[in-house]
Protein backbone atom coordinates (compact mmCIF):
# COMPACT_ATOMS: atom_id res chain seq x y z
CA UNK A 1 0.00 0.00 0.00
CA UNK A 2 1.55 3.32 -1.13
CA UNK A 3 1.81 6.14 1.33
CA UNK A 4 -0.27 9.22 0.50
CA UNK A 5 1.74 12.43 0.11
CA UNK A 6 1.37 15.11 2.76
CA UNK A 7 -0.50 17.82 0.89
CA UNK A 8 -0.02 20.35 3.70
CA UNK A 9 3.76 20.13 3.68
CA UNK A 10 4.38 22.74 0.92
CA UNK A 11 2.19 25.23 2.80
CA UNK A 12 4.14 24.90 6.02
CA UNK A 13 7.49 24.81 4.25
CA UNK A 14 6.75 28.22 2.74
CA UNK A 15 6.11 29.85 6.11
CA UNK A 16 8.36 27.85 8.42
CA UNK A 17 11.04 29.75 10.31
CA UNK A 18 14.71 29.01 10.76
CA UNK A 19 14.64 28.56 14.53
CA UNK A 20 16.70 27.42 17.47
CA UNK A 21 15.72 24.33 19.45
CA UNK A 22 14.65 26.41 22.45
CA UNK A 23 11.90 28.29 20.60
CA UNK A 24 8.31 27.24 19.92
CA UNK A 25 6.05 27.84 16.94
CA UNK A 26 2.53 28.93 17.93
CA UNK A 27 -0.39 29.21 15.52
CA UNK A 28 -2.59 32.12 16.57
CA UNK A 29 -5.85 31.56 14.72
CA UNK A 30 -7.22 31.34 12.11
CA UNK A 31 -10.41 31.47 14.21
CA UNK A 32 -9.14 33.57 17.08
CA UNK A 33 -11.73 36.25 17.95
CA UNK A 34 -9.06 38.91 18.40
CA UNK A 35 -8.01 38.54 14.78
CA UNK A 36 -11.10 40.58 13.69
CA UNK A 37 -11.68 38.10 10.91
CA UNK A 38 -9.91 35.00 9.68
CA UNK A 39 -6.15 35.35 10.13
CA UNK A 40 -3.50 32.79 10.92
CA UNK A 41 -0.68 34.50 12.81
CA UNK A 42 2.38 32.27 13.06
CA UNK A 43 4.51 33.22 16.06
CA UNK A 44 7.94 32.00 17.05
CA UNK A 45 8.22 32.30 20.82
CA UNK A 46 11.16 32.17 23.17
CA UNK A 47 9.43 31.73 26.46
CA UNK A 48 6.70 34.41 26.43
CA UNK A 49 8.54 36.73 24.04
CA UNK A 50 7.74 36.90 20.32
CA UNK A 51 10.89 36.47 18.25
CA UNK A 52 9.25 36.31 14.80
CA UNK A 53 5.73 36.89 13.50
CA UNK A 54 4.15 36.07 10.16
CA UNK A 55 0.57 37.15 9.34
CA UNK A 56 -1.03 34.61 7.02
CA UNK A 57 -4.07 36.09 5.26
CA UNK A 58 -6.42 35.01 2.49
CA UNK A 59 -9.06 33.07 4.41
CA UNK A 60 -11.82 35.55 3.45
CA UNK A 61 -10.72 36.15 -0.15
CA UNK A 62 -13.73 36.69 -2.43
CA UNK A 63 -12.15 38.22 -5.52
CA UNK A 64 -13.88 41.59 -5.14
CA UNK A 65 -11.47 43.41 -7.44
CA UNK A 66 -11.93 40.80 -10.15
CA UNK A 67 -15.70 41.00 -9.69
CA UNK A 68 -15.45 44.75 -10.35
CA UNK A 69 -13.95 44.05 -13.77
CA UNK A 70 -16.95 41.91 -14.69
CA UNK A 71 -19.66 44.32 -13.54
CA UNK A 72 -20.84 47.66 -14.86
CA UNK A 73 -19.94 50.54 -12.57
CA UNK A 74 -23.31 50.96 -10.87
CA UNK A 75 -23.62 47.20 -10.48
CA UNK A 76 -20.37 46.98 -8.53
CA UNK A 77 -21.19 49.78 -6.07
CA UNK A 78 -23.14 47.59 -3.57
CA UNK A 79 -20.28 45.08 -3.53
CA UNK A 80 -18.03 47.69 -1.91
CA UNK A 81 -20.21 47.44 1.23
CA UNK A 82 -18.66 44.03 1.90
CA UNK A 83 -15.07 45.21 2.24
CA UNK A 84 -14.92 47.18 5.48
CA UNK A 85 -18.37 46.00 6.52
CA UNK A 86 -18.23 48.11 9.69
CA UNK A 87 -18.05 51.23 7.55
CA UNK A 88 -19.92 50.60 4.31
CA UNK A 89 -20.54 54.27 3.52
CA UNK A 90 -16.83 55.13 3.15
CA UNK A 91 -16.41 52.23 0.70
CA UNK A 92 -19.42 53.36 -1.34
CA UNK A 93 -18.19 56.93 -1.34
CA UNK A 94 -14.59 56.10 -2.25
CA UNK A 95 -15.61 54.14 -5.32
CA UNK A 96 -18.31 56.64 -6.36
CA UNK A 97 -15.88 59.56 -6.06
CA UNK A 98 -13.29 57.71 -8.15
CA UNK A 99 -15.85 57.05 -10.90
CA UNK A 100 -17.03 60.66 -10.78
CA UNK A 101 -13.42 61.81 -11.16
CA UNK A 102 -13.08 59.53 -14.17
CA UNK A 103 -16.29 60.94 -15.65
CA UNK A 104 -15.38 64.55 -14.86
CA UNK A 105 -18.63 65.24 -12.99
CA UNK A 106 -19.44 66.59 -9.53
CA UNK A 107 -22.32 65.82 -7.20
CA UNK A 108 -24.73 68.70 -6.38
CA UNK A 109 -24.07 70.70 -3.24
CA UNK A 110 -26.98 69.18 -1.31
CA UNK A 111 -25.79 65.69 -2.18
CA UNK A 112 -22.31 66.64 -0.93
CA UNK A 113 -23.79 67.84 2.37
CA UNK A 114 -25.70 64.58 2.77
CA UNK A 115 -22.58 62.60 1.92
CA UNK A 116 -20.52 64.49 4.50
CA UNK A 117 -23.09 63.85 7.23
CA UNK A 118 -23.33 60.14 6.37
CA UNK A 119 -19.56 59.71 6.13
CA UNK A 120 -18.94 61.21 9.55
CA UNK A 121 -21.86 59.34 11.09
CA UNK A 122 -20.36 56.15 9.69
CA UNK A 123 -16.99 57.15 11.18
CA UNK A 124 -18.65 57.47 14.58
CA UNK A 125 -20.17 53.98 14.16
CA UNK A 126 -16.79 52.52 13.21
CA UNK A 127 -14.95 54.14 16.12
CA UNK A 128 -17.62 53.04 18.60
CA UNK A 129 -17.25 49.50 17.29
CA UNK A 130 -13.48 49.76 17.79
CA UNK A 131 -13.83 50.94 21.39
CA UNK A 132 -16.21 48.09 22.20
CA UNK A 133 -14.28 45.24 20.61
CA UNK A 134 -10.83 46.48 21.64
CA UNK A 135 -11.91 46.82 25.25
CA UNK A 136 -13.41 43.34 25.11
CA UNK A 137 -10.19 41.93 23.63
CA UNK A 138 -8.19 43.39 26.49
CA UNK A 139 -10.67 42.21 29.12
CA UNK A 140 -12.91 45.21 29.90
CA UNK A 141 -16.13 43.30 29.35
CA UNK A 142 -18.66 45.85 30.62
CA UNK A 143 -17.24 48.55 28.32
CA UNK A 144 -18.53 46.67 25.29
CA UNK A 145 -22.16 47.37 26.18
CA UNK A 146 -22.05 51.16 26.24
CA UNK A 147 -20.50 52.13 22.86
CA UNK A 148 -22.59 49.40 21.23
CA UNK A 149 -25.71 51.06 22.63
CA UNK A 150 -24.87 54.40 20.97
CA UNK A 151 -23.82 52.60 17.81
CA UNK A 152 -27.31 51.09 17.62
CA UNK A 153 -28.80 54.59 17.74
CA UNK A 154 -26.55 55.63 14.85
CA UNK A 155 -27.49 52.52 12.88
CA UNK A 156 -31.13 53.44 13.42
CA UNK A 157 -30.39 56.63 11.49
CA UNK A 158 -28.89 54.67 8.61
CA UNK A 159 -31.85 52.32 8.58
CA UNK A 160 -34.21 55.29 8.55
CA UNK A 161 -32.32 56.81 5.63
CA UNK A 162 -31.68 53.86 3.32
CA UNK A 163 -33.33 50.79 4.87
CA UNK A 164 -30.23 48.88 5.96
CA UNK A 165 -28.11 48.86 9.10
CA UNK A 166 -24.79 47.15 8.35
CA UNK A 167 -24.04 46.87 4.63
CA UNK A 168 -26.04 49.96 3.76
CA UNK A 169 -25.70 51.30 0.22
CA UNK A 170 -26.23 54.99 0.88
CA UNK A 171 -24.20 56.63 -1.92
CA UNK A 172 -24.71 56.71 -5.68
CA UNK A 173 -22.37 57.59 -8.53
CA UNK A 174 -23.22 61.24 -9.13
CA UNK A 175 -24.92 61.94 -5.81
CA UNK A 176 -27.16 60.24 -3.26
CA UNK A 177 -30.37 58.20 -3.64
CA UNK A 178 -32.53 59.98 -1.06
CA UNK A 179 -33.01 63.32 0.62
CA UNK A 180 -33.06 63.88 4.36
CA UNK A 181 -36.46 64.26 5.93
CA UNK A 182 -37.18 66.80 8.72
CA UNK A 183 -37.77 63.86 11.05
CA UNK A 184 -34.37 62.36 10.18
CA UNK A 185 -32.59 65.64 10.83
CA UNK A 186 -34.35 65.98 14.20
CA UNK A 187 -33.34 62.44 15.17
CA UNK A 188 -29.76 63.06 14.07
CA UNK A 189 -29.52 66.29 16.06
CA UNK A 190 -30.91 64.48 19.12
CA UNK A 191 -28.22 61.82 18.68
CA UNK A 192 -25.51 64.49 18.44
CA UNK A 193 -26.81 66.12 21.64
CA UNK A 194 -26.79 62.72 23.36
CA UNK A 195 -23.23 61.73 22.42
CA UNK A 196 -21.01 64.15 24.46
CA UNK A 197 -22.22 62.83 27.79
CA UNK A 198 -21.66 59.25 26.60
CA UNK A 199 -18.12 59.96 25.39
CA UNK A 200 -17.32 61.40 28.82
CA UNK A 201 -18.63 58.17 30.33
CA UNK A 202 -16.32 56.09 28.09
CA UNK A 203 -13.43 58.23 29.30
CA UNK A 204 -14.48 57.72 32.91
CA UNK A 205 -14.43 53.96 32.39
CA UNK A 206 -11.10 53.71 30.58
CA UNK A 207 -8.95 56.83 30.50
CA UNK A 208 -7.51 56.54 34.01
CA UNK A 209 -8.25 52.85 34.54
CA UNK A 210 -4.92 51.51 35.80
CA UNK A 211 -5.39 48.03 34.28
CA UNK A 212 -6.33 49.52 30.91
CA UNK A 213 -3.30 51.80 30.96
CA UNK A 214 -0.95 48.99 32.00
CA UNK A 215 -2.18 46.89 29.08
CA UNK A 216 -1.83 49.71 26.49
CA UNK A 217 0.87 52.19 27.55
CA UNK A 218 4.29 51.56 25.99
CA UNK A 219 2.82 48.56 24.13
CA UNK A 220 2.86 48.26 20.34
CA UNK A 221 5.33 51.10 19.75
CA UNK A 222 5.24 52.38 16.15
CA UNK A 223 7.76 55.18 15.73
CA UNK A 224 7.62 57.60 12.82
CA UNK A 225 10.18 55.72 10.72
CA UNK A 226 8.42 52.37 11.11
CA UNK A 227 5.05 53.94 10.32
CA UNK A 228 6.35 55.63 7.18
CA UNK A 229 8.22 52.55 5.96
CA UNK A 230 5.10 50.36 6.18
CA UNK A 231 2.80 52.95 4.64
CA UNK A 232 0.35 53.05 7.54
CA UNK A 233 -2.26 55.79 7.59
CA UNK A 234 -5.14 57.18 9.60
CA UNK A 235 -4.92 56.98 13.39
CA UNK A 236 -2.01 54.53 13.13
CA UNK A 237 0.08 57.24 11.44
CA UNK A 238 -1.18 60.21 13.46
CA UNK A 239 -0.38 58.41 16.73
CA UNK A 240 3.25 58.33 15.57
CA UNK A 241 3.40 62.11 15.43
CA UNK A 242 2.62 62.58 11.70
CA UNK A 243 -0.22 65.08 11.19
CA UNK A 244 -1.55 63.61 7.95
CA UNK A 245 -5.27 63.50 7.22
CA UNK A 246 -6.41 63.37 3.60
CA UNK A 247 -9.49 65.41 4.49
CA UNK A 248 -7.10 68.27 5.38
CA UNK A 249 -4.12 67.71 3.10
CA UNK A 250 -6.03 66.79 -0.07
CA UNK A 251 -9.60 67.91 0.72
CA UNK A 252 -12.44 66.63 -1.42
CA UNK A 253 -15.97 68.00 -1.80
CA UNK A 254 -17.18 69.91 1.29
CA UNK A 255 -14.14 69.09 3.43
CA UNK A 256 -12.63 72.21 1.85
CA UNK A 257 -15.21 74.36 3.66
CA UNK A 258 -15.81 72.78 7.06
CA UNK A 259 -13.70 73.37 10.16
CA UNK A 260 -12.25 70.54 12.21
CA UNK A 261 -9.03 69.60 13.96
CA UNK A 262 -6.75 66.63 13.28
CA UNK A 263 -5.84 64.97 16.62
CA UNK A 264 -2.17 63.94 16.76
CA UNK A 265 0.04 62.39 19.43
CA UNK A 266 3.66 61.28 19.57
CA UNK A 267 3.24 58.55 22.21
CA UNK A 268 3.43 55.96 19.39
CA UNK A 269 1.76 53.32 21.59
CA UNK A 270 -1.59 51.56 21.87
CA UNK A 271 -2.85 54.00 24.49
CA UNK A 272 -2.14 56.99 22.24
CA UNK A 273 -4.05 55.39 19.39
CA UNK A 274 -7.00 54.70 21.68
CA UNK A 275 -7.02 58.38 22.72
CA UNK A 276 -7.06 59.51 19.09
CA UNK A 277 -10.12 57.40 18.33
CA UNK A 278 -11.94 59.13 21.19
CA UNK A 279 -10.87 62.56 19.95
CA UNK A 280 -11.95 61.77 16.39
CA UNK A 281 -15.49 61.04 17.57
CA UNK A 282 -15.64 64.61 18.94
CA UNK A 283 -14.46 65.97 15.59
CA UNK A 284 -17.00 63.88 13.65
CA UNK A 285 -19.83 65.26 15.78
CA UNK A 286 -18.63 68.77 14.94
CA UNK A 287 -18.51 67.91 11.22
CA UNK A 288 -22.02 66.41 11.16
CA UNK A 289 -23.44 69.58 12.70
CA UNK A 290 -21.73 71.70 10.02
CA UNK A 291 -22.98 69.38 7.27
CA UNK A 292 -26.56 69.78 8.48
CA UNK A 293 -26.18 73.56 8.49
CA UNK A 294 -24.87 73.53 4.92
CA UNK A 295 -27.70 71.18 3.91
CA UNK A 296 -30.37 73.64 5.03
CA UNK A 297 -29.11 76.30 2.60
CA UNK A 298 -28.87 74.17 -0.55
CA UNK A 299 -31.29 73.65 -3.48
CA UNK A 300 -32.97 70.21 -3.59
CA UNK A 301 -30.73 68.54 -6.17
CA UNK A 302 -29.47 65.04 -5.35
CA UNK A 303 -27.87 63.77 -8.58
CA UNK A 304 -25.46 65.32 -11.07
CA UNK A 305 -26.88 66.52 -14.37
CA UNK A 306 -24.92 64.32 -16.79
CA UNK A 307 -27.41 62.48 -19.06
CA UNK A 308 -24.64 60.53 -20.79
CA UNK A 309 -23.67 58.85 -17.51
CA UNK A 310 -26.39 59.47 -14.92
CA UNK A 311 -30.09 58.62 -15.16
CA UNK A 312 -32.52 61.54 -15.15
CA UNK A 313 -34.82 62.27 -12.23
CA UNK A 314 -37.91 60.17 -11.66
CA UNK A 315 -40.13 63.04 -12.82
CA UNK A 316 -38.28 63.24 -16.13
CA UNK A 317 -38.39 59.47 -16.58
CA UNK A 318 -42.17 59.55 -16.20
CA UNK A 319 -42.71 62.46 -18.59
CA UNK A 320 -39.94 62.36 -21.23
CA UNK A 321 -39.56 59.42 -23.55
CA UNK A 322 -35.92 60.14 -24.40
CA UNK A 323 -34.93 60.18 -20.72
CA UNK A 324 -36.65 56.84 -20.20
CA UNK A 325 -34.83 55.32 -23.19
CA UNK A 326 -31.45 56.53 -21.94
CA UNK A 327 -32.24 55.22 -18.45
CA UNK A 328 -32.97 51.80 -19.94
CA UNK A 329 -29.60 51.80 -21.74
CA UNK A 330 -27.69 52.89 -18.62
CA UNK A 331 -29.30 50.18 -16.50
CA UNK A 332 -28.97 47.31 -18.96
CA UNK A 333 -25.68 48.17 -20.71
CA UNK A 334 -23.99 50.58 -18.34
CA UNK A 335 -22.29 53.92 -18.86
CA UNK A 336 -19.25 54.31 -21.10
CA UNK A 337 -16.74 56.52 -19.31
CA UNK A 338 -13.84 58.10 -21.21
CA UNK A 339 -10.57 56.24 -21.57
CA UNK A 340 -8.09 56.90 -18.81
CA UNK A 341 -6.82 56.03 -15.37
CA UNK A 342 -7.60 57.60 -12.00
CA UNK A 343 -6.58 57.04 -8.40
CA UNK A 344 -8.69 58.74 -5.76
CA UNK A 345 -7.87 58.49 -2.05
CA UNK A 346 -10.25 59.27 0.81
CA UNK A 347 -9.85 59.22 4.59
CA UNK A 348 -11.81 56.25 5.90
CA UNK A 349 -12.00 55.48 9.65
CA UNK A 350 -9.15 52.97 9.20
CA UNK A 351 -6.93 55.26 7.14
CA UNK A 352 -6.32 55.88 3.45
CA UNK A 353 -8.87 54.13 1.25
CA UNK A 354 -7.98 54.51 -2.41
CA UNK A 355 -9.56 53.27 -5.63
CA UNK A 356 -7.60 52.91 -8.86
CA UNK A 357 -9.72 52.55 -12.00
CA UNK A 358 -8.41 51.95 -15.52
CA UNK A 359 -10.97 52.49 -18.28
CA UNK A 360 -10.86 51.56 -21.96
CA UNK A 361 -14.14 53.36 -22.62
CA UNK A 362 -16.20 50.20 -22.13
CA UNK A 363 -19.08 49.65 -19.67
CA UNK A 364 -16.75 47.40 -17.67
CA UNK A 365 -13.53 48.74 -16.12
CA UNK A 366 -10.35 47.17 -17.41
CA UNK A 367 -8.81 47.19 -13.93
CA UNK A 368 -9.96 48.07 -10.43
CA UNK A 369 -7.48 48.10 -7.57
CA UNK A 370 -8.33 48.97 -3.97
CA UNK A 371 -5.82 50.40 -1.54
CA UNK A 372 -7.22 49.32 1.84
CA UNK A 373 -5.59 50.65 5.01
CA UNK A 374 -6.12 47.39 6.91
CA UNK A 375 -3.78 45.52 4.56
CA UNK A 376 -0.82 47.68 5.60
CA UNK A 377 -1.84 47.67 9.26
CA UNK A 378 -1.86 43.89 9.17
CA UNK A 379 1.52 43.67 7.43
CA UNK A 380 3.21 45.83 10.05
CA UNK A 381 2.53 43.09 12.62
CA UNK A 382 5.57 41.30 11.16
CA UNK A 383 7.77 44.00 12.73
CA UNK A 384 5.47 45.33 15.44
CA UNK A 385 5.04 42.06 17.35
CA UNK A 386 8.74 41.21 17.54
CA UNK A 387 9.86 41.68 21.13
CA UNK A 388 6.31 41.80 22.49
CA UNK A 389 5.01 39.47 25.16
CA UNK A 390 2.47 36.85 24.13
CA UNK A 391 -0.15 38.41 26.43
CA UNK A 392 0.21 41.71 24.52
CA UNK A 393 -0.33 40.20 21.07
CA UNK A 394 -4.11 40.36 21.47
CA UNK A 395 -3.95 44.01 22.61
CA UNK A 396 -1.77 45.02 19.67
CA UNK A 397 -3.88 43.25 17.03
CA UNK A 398 -7.09 44.76 18.41
CA UNK A 399 -5.47 48.18 18.55
CA UNK A 400 -4.57 48.12 14.85
CA UNK A 401 -8.33 48.02 14.14
CA UNK A 402 -8.00 45.84 11.04
CA UNK A 403 -11.00 44.35 9.25
CA UNK A 404 -10.23 41.33 7.12
CA UNK A 405 -13.00 42.00 4.65
CA UNK A 406 -10.87 44.96 3.56
CA UNK A 407 -7.68 42.86 3.45
CA UNK A 408 -8.90 39.74 1.64
CA UNK A 409 -10.26 41.27 -1.53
Amino acid sequence: MTQQPNRLRPFYENIAFERDDNTMILNFGPQHPSAHGQMNLILELQGEEVKKARPNIGFLHRGIEKMAENMIYNEFLPTTDRMDYINATSNNYGFALAVETLLGIEAPRRAQAIRLALLELSRVCSHLFFLSTHALDVGAMSMMLYPFREREYALDLFEEYCGARLTHNSIRIGGVPLDFTPEWIAQCEAFLDHMPKQIEMYDALLKENRIWRMRLENIGIIDKELAMSWGVSGVMLRASGVAWDIRKEQPYELYKEVKFDVPVTDTCDCYGRYRLYIEEIWQSIKLIRQALEIYKDTPPELMANAPEYISASKEELMTQNYSLMRHFVLVTQGMRPPKGEVYVATESPKGELGFFIASDGDPYPRRVKVRGASFFHCGILEDLLVGAQLADVVSIIGNTNVIFGEIDR
